[in-house]
């Protein structure tokens, strides 16, 4: 992979059915090309050709491979512990920790941040990792919201979003200077792990607890 420090390169392609290149688009300072080599092991998928004098960073695919992997490594080790305290999750083995801790992407907001807003469609569920947050909710159609919940660190929310497709029950609103949660959509957390409810149910008490809110 490379990163044009310096200079213009153009990019073109030969498609099928032709045999004179076909124009792309220009490489200007601070882009890069060539990542499907990293990614895929892929053939080079077009010409890269300069039109000025220039300066590249290059990136090799083993120490990409190495950035990378040590990356996930320390993410993993960062969230395992930190998962194994959310009640929701205790019925994981170590293998699907480690794989949602792959998945989870971090969020940072700030005091008075709305996290979820009540009555926007759900298909996120939060996990409170620093912080704290409380659920205000209107309890009366045309009244203002009311506090109803508070949220600290190892709380979470937004776990129906993973059960069912309803809209978001409350508002979830952040309470402290910085609030850092972890999310994660419906969609993949059922492509690594399956569906919550089938892990809710080899622990009983938590499967009846969801399905009777």
């Amino acid at each position: 992979m490379y990163v044009l420090e310096q200079g213009q390169l153009d990019c073109t392609k030969v498609f099928a059915g032709n045999t004179a290149p076909t124009f792309l688009k220009q490489y200007v300072p601070g882009e890069g090309f060539g990542e499907l080599a990293l990614l895929y092991n892929a053939p080079r998928a077009a010409t890269i050709t300069a039109k000025t004098d220039y300066v590249t960073w290059k990136l090799d695919r083993d120490t990409f491979n190495n950035i990378v992997k040590a990356a996930a490594a320390k993410k993993r080790e960062k969230y395992d512990n930190f998962l194994q305290t959310v009640e929701i999750l205790k019925t994981m083995d170590p293998y699907e920790r480690s794989k949602l801790g792959d998945a989870v992407v971090e969020q940072r907001f700030t005091k008075g941040a709305y996290i979820i807003t009540e009555g926007e469609p759900g298909t996120t569920f939060y996990l409170i990792s620093e912080g704290s947050a409380i659920a205000t909710k209107s309890l009366e159609e045309g009244q203002a919201p009311v506090e109803v919940r508070k949220y600290e660190r190892g709380n979470y929310f937004g776990e129906r979003a993973l059960l069912t497709s309803e809209n978001r029950a409350a508002n979830i609103v952040v309470t402290s200077d910085e609030c850092v949660v972890l999310s994660l959509d419906r969609e993949t957390f059922n492509r690594l792990l399956g569906s919550l409810d089938k892990m809710l149910m080899r622990n009983m008490d938590e499967y009846n607890k969801y399905m009777s809110q």
